[in-house]
Order: structure tokens, then sequence, then C-alpha cells
């Protein structure tokens, strides 16, 4: 399996070094090459999860080191997925060594996975993570795009339009595209949420019990949700839609990490 591993980090490295050299050298072989290398990056990275899972007969989050590598595998997936519905080549700048950073992370965490119990097993503890990963991957990179779309609205505002401005896609791609991860994260999110009460309840005896983790999920999901509203009733959208998009990605971050690093819950565990 090491080898595996190293072989995706590897992809990963590859994709986003080929990534930014199309975003200096705007060549589309390179955001093709770019994009074919993490896809098999992804692939690796698939395998490493199957051949965890099939040695535990567990889904790998006992710890943080393989916490951090779903959690990479998920952005990589939810990437792959938008580039080729919103064929935002660009996207990839932001994504490839985003995941590469997490994979290099991973590779120097210690992986004393957590001794197996029923709980691993759970079907609703199964459902509850895969969906709030993939509502994480969502976030991550409306993030990005936010990053972007303020990048490009100041080349347009200042009219320096030089190296980015030639190099970015419209303010309304980039702004629909983070829209719609937005909305893949928050329904995953909330899925996520959902399935996580069941858990609670059949493993604790209760939907709710004001663990660190569940209270800051919550004002996660507050955060999220008010941002949609405020999209789809006061017209939020372009720059106060990505600097919220940006600020929630901070909020999730803590979420995940600083709380579980922090305050001790149900969910500390999973992180050490």
């Amino acid at each position: 399996m090491e080898i595996l591993i190293i072989l995706t980090i590897l992809f990963y490295m590859f994709s986003s070094a080929a990534y930014c050299a199309y975003l200096f050298l705007q060549k589309n072989v390179l955001q093709r090459s770019g994009f074919f290398i993490l896809t098999a990056g992804f692939l690796c990275h698939t395998a490493v999860l199957i051949y965890q899972i099939a040695g535990t007969g567990h889904l790998p989050i006992g710890n943080l080191h393989e916490t951090l590598s779903l959690a990479g595998w998920s952005i990589a997936g939810l990437f792959l997925i938008i580039q080729i519905k919103f064929n935002l080549k660009i996207l990839g700048v932001f994504a490839a060594p985003l995941v590469t950073l997490v994979m290099i992370i991973v590779s120097q965490l210690p992986n004393e996975t957590a001794q197996v119990t029923a709980i691993f097993k759970n079907f609703w503890l199964i459902s509850h993570v895969v969906a709030i990963f993939i509502g994480e991957a969502g976030f991550a990179l409306a993030c990005g795009l936010g990053l972007l779309y303020l990048i490009q609205e100041n080349a347009i505002k200042t009219k320096k339009r030089r190296f980015f401005f030639r190099r970015l896609p419209s303010l309304d791609l980039l702004d629909a595209t983070g829209y719609a991860c937005i909305v893949v994260g928050f329904t995953m999110l909330t899925l996520g949420l959902i399935t996580g009460f069941v858990y609670a309840k059949s493993v604790w005896g209760r939907f709710w019990s004001w663990d660190p983790k569940e209270v800051w999920s919550g004002i996660t999901w507050l955060f999220y949700a008010a941002l949609l509203h405020e999209r789809l009733t006061v017209g939020w959208r372009g720059r106060r839609s990505a600097i919220m998009a940006i600020i929630g990605f901070g909020v999730l971050l803590f979420t995940f990490l600083g709380v579980n690093l922090l305050l001790e819950g149900h969910h500390a565990e999973f992180t050490k």
C-alpha cells in the first residue's frame, strides 16, 4: 500500500505542476495533462482507500491520518466532477495544490488506527461521514472559486487587465460555479447532520448532546443556510458571496480540525 500512497502523492504533485504551468503559459495541453494526471492520482487514492477498507473492514476514519486522506480524496473527486460539468479549467490551479498539500500532511502523520469497534461499521456513521466529507469538499472548492472571483474582480476594477485578467474566466462563470459548489456542499452537509443525528440516537440514546463538534457543525450549517437564503431572497451574488464563501470555509476548518484538537468531545478520537 505504501507504493500506492507514494504514487498518489506524486500524481497530485505532477498535476499541480501542470496546472501551475498552464496558469503561466496558457497551453491547453498543460491543462489536459493536469486533469488526466490528477485523475490517475484519484484512482490510486481510491485504490488506497479500498485496500484499507478491505484490510480493516470499516471506513478509514480512525485517526487524523485517515480522516485527512478521506478529505483529500473527496476534494479531488468533486473537483473532477465540477471540471467535467463546468469546464472551468483554471480551478485546478487551486484544487490540485490543495489536495497535494493535504496528502503531504497525511504522509507525515502517524497512522495508528483506533481499535475497531462496532460503531465503525454502523451504516448511519458511514453515511454521516461520507456525506460530511463530500459537503466539505464542495465548500473547499467554493472557497477557491471565491478567491479567484476576487482576484478577477480586482483586475477589472483597477483596469490592470494583465496577468490574471487574461487567464481567469468571466465573473459570471466563477460566481455560478461557486454557487453550485455551495449548493452541493450545503445539501451534503444537511444529509450528514441528519444521518449524524440518527447515529447519535442509536449509540448514545439522544439526537443531540451539545458536543462541541455538534455545536460547531450546527453553526457551520446556519452560516451557509444564511448565505443561500440571502442569495435567493436579497440577491447576494458576486463579491459578497465570494467573501462569505471564504469566511465560511474558515469556519468549516475550525469545525473540522480546531474543535477536535482544542476541545474534548465524542469526535476527538478521530483526530488523534
